[in-house]
């Protein structure tokens, strides 16, 4: 049926004996190789499959070996954000997908208290014409997150295919994620794991905790890249899982709160006497979470090219470092 999602295209394939009794949605999908089946079941509960010249309107039907099946793709819908000429760092993009570097207190998503100048509003203005579609509106596949605080490397899918499949590679881990933590005090051992089941703080419902009963399993690896005394540590951090506030999370549980941390950071740590004056002041009124997401390796979900894109700290962080580095 080809091998590229076009807008407004009509994809038509015969049923061979082999596909007898399969799902309509699930054939159609493997057939077109562009569309998750869940889209494609979406397409044909809005009438846009037919089996023959009659009207497809049950994903689950059976296959008819013999039969021709046609799928027509509409017109995307105009996304409901605003484009909005919001300027980013663009490290790589192609037909499929955009990496970028967000910077810190950028949300990515339009959402109630931040309903634009959000990643979206400046994707939708920076990719223009050139979105084909998802899900039947032109707008940008956001497969992952990154706090509105936390700066570094996002990938977004520009194409159904490119979110199938980065989709599945992050639901996988089957991707190089890295991050730089600026955290208090020295963690022992040097390199090692947290674990600790995350879900909504029972005390607190806008934030995470590490909780005993409800929560989702959570792992983060970190080692130790750079020491101050024993006041300050930088961390690099690996995900095994992908919760919310993960590593904010888990940290603060392990008695390291990351510098700057407005939810998570209750009160002044007492390693910060450790630090000079002008160190230690720079550090506790550091205005957000020192964290940034530094590489993203994936393989392209269209080419299978394995990609990797690395960024160096932002401004405001690599200035505390080289703070710490000068009076530490």
């Amino acid at each position: 049926m080809g091998d590229r999602q076009i807008p407004g295209m009509t994809f038509s394939v015969l049923a061979s004996e082999a596909a007898a009794g399969r799902r309509a949605d699930r054939f159609l999908a493997d057939a077109l190789g562009t569309l998750s089946r869940s889209r494609v079941k979406a397409l044909i509960l809005e009438g846009h499959a037919t089996c023959e010249d009659a009207a497809l309107t049950d994903p689950s039907a059976p296959v008819r070996p013999g039969r021709r099946y046609t799928l027509r793709l509409p017109e995307p819908r105009p996304a409901a954000p605003v484009a909005q000429a919001i300027p980013f760092p663009v490290l790589y993009e192609d037909a499929d997908l955009i990496v970028l570097d967000k910077p810190a207190g950028m949300v990515v998503h339009p959402a109630p208290g931040s309903p634009d100048s959000t990643l979206v509003n400046a994707l939708l203005a920076h990719c223009g014409e050139t979105l084909p579609g998802i899900g039947g509106e032109r707008r940008p596949g956001i497969v992952h997150r990154l706090d509105k605080e936390t700066s570094g490397v996002m990938v977004v899918a520009k194409s159904e295919l490119a979110l199938a499949g980065l989709s599945a590679s992050f639901a996988t881990r089957d991707l190089d994620r890295a991050y730089l933590g600026l955290c208090w005090g020295l963690p022992t051992p040097a390199a090692g794991a947290i674990e600790g089941a995350i879900g909504r703080d029972p005390r607190d419902r806008k934030r995470m905790a590490v909780v005993s009963r409800g929560g989702k399993p959570a792992l983060t690896r970190y080692a130790t890249v750079r020491a101050w005394h024993a006041a300050v540590a930088l961390l690099d951090c690996r995900l095994a899982t992908g919760r919310t506030h993960q590593i904010r999370v888990h940290l603060a549980q392990s008695g390291h709160p990351l510098v700057g941390d407005p939810v998570y950071l209750r009160r002044t740590p007492a390693v910060a006497r450790l630090l000079p004056d002008a160190a230690r002041r720079r550090l506790l009124d550091f205005p957000r979470q020192a964290l940034h997401a530094a590489r993203l390796g994936f393989v392209h979900p269209r080419t299978g090219e394995a990609l990797s894109f690395e960024t160096p700290p932002p401004a405001d962080l690599q200035a505390l470092l080289d703070l710490l580095d000068v009076q530490a």
